[in-house]
Parts: structure tokens; C-alpha cells; sequence
């Protein structure tokens, strides 16, 4: 224990905060890493089919990973730079095909094709989310799945989500726990609709047929967005349409994901509103500039600000953070890295902060005194008491992390062809 931590622990300690018992929270915190950063959201179900559904990945940054193989080793590299619990979030199209267990169709997935991820979850202590991939496939119908007008496409796509609830309730078997089960569907119009709410119907009677199957280990949630590219003018899965269906269908929750709103709208303000009604939270936490381009997560303004409302609130417990962000343009094993600790530390800055006695400040109309401590908060010694969390927790400190990012390039990711 280091004399700087000392000294953070114990100007803490005068705000009323034991730092002890705040880095121990936080170390059973987990975070749920998305997989698709590793391979930019290619799978290995579809290679010849290009990313559809308003999904773009950008750059063409050296050593993408290309098998089950390469995208779990890159995730063990970025684990060993990444503080607390983790879980990896999975896609669908991650299924891992082999000659005992030859390709199928999404419609036709089953747990034996999840398997090896579940065999490597239980060796390094990982939990499992998983989400139905209902984009960058042939039978995206005109960017249509679960709302499209073709009763055989809107069957395909229905039994896809069916399969992979069973299969996530599989996996929530094996490894003892919940888990998330998170649908999202592009479905949508470029220009300008003549009928808005039909699909909307034929969605909500989609979704009535996947949740029909009780499956106690999992959390079922669904995905809004405000549009997508190709989708500009009408989105079926709008955020009105999916808090309806949640507050109406109890067992389903309403995932915010940061970057599905307008860019004026601050998702941080909606987690205390869904509180007052959901006992969970699903969230995937991404950076969007101008719009969902999903960046890699920093520790900025709106994360903070997320942070800080989940634990003000008390909601540590409640929500269920994942991250959701693709970068081609820089390492991936880095990016991981930066967006995952990034999360973490946002937590540990917002339970620094003495929020009983701002709470009490704010119901007793002291505004100049919550102003002044919210300011004085500000330039505590977060930085000495990260270090410390880091170093507890066997990881580097900041500073050495990028140049295992770069060892780890030079000696793996380079020699990818």
C-alpha cells in the first residue's frame, strides 16, 4: 500500500467515503465486453455476406481476429489489462462451427454451437450475455426481420430468436447464473413511410411468439434506436415502441443503448425514470459522436454521468452494464482495453463522491454548499485510489498498458495475414 494511497484513503475518508469498501464493491462489479470489437463485427457465420442493417465498422487497422482460436486469445490478452469481473457479450453470429458440428442457418442454432465458448467461460471465470443477430444476412428481406411484411422471412427471423433464447438459457444452466438475452433489429424505411403502424403490429406479434417460452435464466430485454443508415426516415423498434412493450410484458426489460437516441438526449436522466418502474436496467454503453458510431467508450462527460446515476440511485445491483462499441481504425485488443477500464473508472469515480450528503443538500434548498462540494469532488485524488484498484487487482496502472497492447502486436496480431 503505497503512501500516495494513504494519503487519497484518508482525504476520502473525511468526505465520509472508506475507499476500502468502495474498491471491493467494484471489484465484483462486472462488466459484460462485447466480442464483436475483436473481429469488427464479422462472426463466422456469414463471411461472404458484407455488414448490413446500419451497421459500419471503419479502418482497416492490421490483425483482425478471424477464428473462435484468435478472438479468445486477444480477449484473455485484453482481460489481463482489465480490473473486476468480466463477462463477454455474444453475438449469434459467433457460433462456433466444426466438422461434428457443421454450419446451420440462424433459424437452426443450437447450444452445441455455443459450447466451446461456455468450456472457455468456465476455465477463466467469465459470465456470458448473448443477442440474437438479426443483421448481415441474406434474408435481411429489405432490411426487414421481425416487422417484414413476408410472413417466410418474419418466421425465419422469429425462429432465429426462439433458438437463441433456448440456447442462452443453456448457457445460464452451465455456468449457474443469469443471462442477458438482448434483441435488436434494424427494420426500418429509407424514405418517407405510408404506413408506420402495421410493422409495428406485425413486430409486437413477433415478439409475443419469442418471450411465449418461460426460460428462468434469462433476462430478456429489447433494443430501440432512433435510425439507422439506409433506415433514415422510420425506425420500427423506436423508443416509445419498446418501453410500451416492457412496461406492458412483465420478464421483458427496455435496453438503453447510448448512442440510439437523439444527440440531445441524455440517457443518463432515463436510467432514475426506468427505475421507477423496472427493478433492471440493461445497458450498452458506447460513445457516439454525431451519431451511433459506436466509439470506443473514454472516460468523458456522458459516462461519468451514467456512472453517477446508477450509483446514486443504488442501482449497482440493478443495472447491467455492457459495452458496445467497434473500432477498425486502431488496435482492437487496445480498444477493449481502454473502453472496458474506462467503465470501470467512471464507477469508481462516481462512488467517490459523497451523494447522501449532496442528496441532503439538494431537499434542504442548499444549493451554494451542493455546488461547492460538487466542485470540491472534482479534484480529489481519484487518479492515487484507481492506481491502487489496479494494482489489487494484478493489472497495470495506466501508464503500462499500452505497452503490452504493443508487445502483444508485435508478437501476434502482426503475423496475421
Amino acid at each position: 500500500m503505497s503512501n500516495a494511497y494513504e494519503y487519497a484513503r484518508s482525504a476520502y475518508a473525511d468526505l465520509g467515503i472508506d475507499t476500502e469498501a468502495v474498491m471491493e464493491t467494484l471489484a465484483h462489479k462486472a462488466i459484460s465486453i462485447n466480442c464483436w470489437q475483436g473481429d469488427d463485427v464479422q462472426g463466422f457465420d456469414q463471411k461472404d455476406n458484407a455488414a448490413s442493417g446500419g451497421i459500419q465498422t471503419t479502418g482497416n487497422y492490421p490483425g483482425k481476429a478471424r477464428t473462435f482460436e484468435e478472438l479468445t486469445a486477444d480477449f484473455e490478452e485484453a482481460a489481463r489489462m482489465i480490473p473486476g469481473s468480466k463477462r463477454i457479450n455474444l453475438h449469434s453470429s459467433y457460433a462456433v462451427f466444426t466438422e461434428e458440428n457443421p454450419w446451420v442457418d440462424r433459424d437452426k442454432l443450437e447450444y452445441k454451437h455455443f459450447a466451446p465458448w461456455v468450456e472457455w467461460a468456465k476455465k477463466h471465470g467469465y459470465g456470458i450475455d448473448f443477442n440474437p443477430t438479426l443483421f448481415s444476412h441474406p434474408k435481411m428481406n429489405h432490411d426487414m426481420s421481425l416487422a417484414s411484411p413476408d410472413p417466410e422471412t418474419r418466421t425465419f427471423w422469429i425462429n432465429h430468436c426462439i433458438a437463441c433464447r433456448r440456447i442462452a438459457e443453456r448457457i445460464g444452466e452451465e455456468l449457474d447464473d443469469q443471462v442477458l438475452n438482448n434483441v435488436w433489429i434494424p427494420d426500418g424505411l429509407k424514405d418517407i413511410p405510408a404506413d408506420r403502424l402495421a410493422p409495428r403490429l406485425r413486430l409486437k406479434d413477433s415478439l409475443d411468439k419469442i418471450f411465449a417460452e418461460k426460460c428462468p435464466h434469462v433476462i430478456d430485454c429489447v433494443e430501440s434506436k432512433v435510425f439507422g443508415i439506409g433506415l433514415e426516415s422510420y425506425t420500427v423498434g423506436s423508443g416509445e415502441f419498446y418501453l410500451g412493450y416492457a412496461a406492458t410484458h412483465p420478464g421483458v426489460y427496455d435496453l438503453l443503448d447510448v448512442g440510439h437516441y437523439h444527440p440531445t438526449e441524455n440517457v443518463a436522466d432515463k436510467i432514475p425514470s426506468l427505475l421507477c418502474y423496472f427493478d433492471k436496467i440493461p445497458l450498452h454503453v458506447t460513445r457516439p459522436v454525431r451519431w451511433d458510431s459506436d466509439h470506443v467508450v473514454l472516460f468523458d462527460d456522458t459516462i461519468r454521468e451514467i456512472a453517477d446515476e446508477i450509483v446514486r440511485c443504488d442501482a449497482l445491483d440493478k443495472a447491467i452494464i455492457g459495452l458496445d462499441f467497434f473500432d477498425a481504425s486502431i488496435n482492437r485488443v487496445g480498444a477493449w482495453v481502454v473502453g472496458t477500464r474506462s467503465m470501470s473508472k467512471s464507477l469508481l469515480y462516481a462512488m467517490l463522491k459523497p451523494h447522501k450528503a449532496l442528496k441532503q443538500m439538494q431537499d434542504t434548498y442548499d444549493f451554494t454548499q451542493k455546488m461547492m462540494l460538487g466542485e470540491q469532488c472534482k479534484s480529489m485524488p481519484f487518479g492515487l485510489v484507481w492506481d491502487e484498484f489496479c494494482r489489487r487487482q494484478n493489472v497495470p496502472v495506466d501508464a503500462g498498458c499500452y505497452p503490452q497492447v504493443k508487445q502483444y502486436e508485435n508478437d501476434v496480431l502482426s503475423k496475421r495475414n
